[in-house]
């Protein structure tokens, strides 16, 4: 099992959890679209070349976004991974992947 964490905009938070529950992301038990999520700060700075969704190359932008966590089973990661990625609006999307132990 792993844990899935990413950072998302208001305004996607919602198509970035319906793609990575589609993909089988967020099942606990008998129990889906699990998932816990806090309001957040975020901040970056765009480089030359980049096409950022929010804010311009060189300049400091802080935004608001959503961070997400939820579970993922072993078979099903790399697919939850990519539904996030083919869904989120970022050109270079942050995200962070933990093996889980179960006891």
């Amino acid at each position: 099992m792993y844990k899935l964490a990413f950072f998302v905009p208001d305004s996607h938070v919602e198509v970035v959890k319906d793609a990575v529950f589609a993909a089988g992301g967020g099942r606990i038990g008998d129990y889906d679209h699990c998932a816990w999520q806090v309001l957040g700060t975020g901040q970056f700075r765009p480089l030359d070349g980049s096409q950022p969704f929010i804010g311009e190359a060189g300049q400091v932008e802080r935004v608001e976004e959503w961070k997400v966590e939820l579970v993922v089973g072993d078979e099903l990661i790399r697919g939850v991974v990519g539904a996030l990625k083919s869904s989120h609006p970022y050109e270079t999307p942050a995200y962070e992947v933990w093996r889980l132990e179960e006891f």
